[in-house]
């Protein structure tokens, strides 16, 4: 899988993921499934922000990457 996530959606990325760990952290919701969904949303844009690939660029055929090979 080629490198599809440019460096202004990796920045993007990584601001989501600081603001919905801090809801994930502070939150108090009675169904305690929602936090669960809110971690692992942190956990694939974290991952998809450092590996710079995401599927769901590559099914919908978007790229932000500027480097071409």
């Amino acid at each position: 899988m080629t490198k599809n996530v440019g460096s202004i959606d990796k920045v993007i990325r990584i601001i989501l993921v600081l603001a919905v760990t801090y809801f994930a952290y502070i939150s108090k919701f009675e169904a305690v499934w929602i936090e669960y969904v809110l971690w692992a949303v942190a956990i694939i844009l974290l991952l998809t922000a450092l590996t710079s690939k995401c599927p769901l660029f590559s099914i919908f055929g978007i790229n932000s990457c500027k480097i071409k090979k």
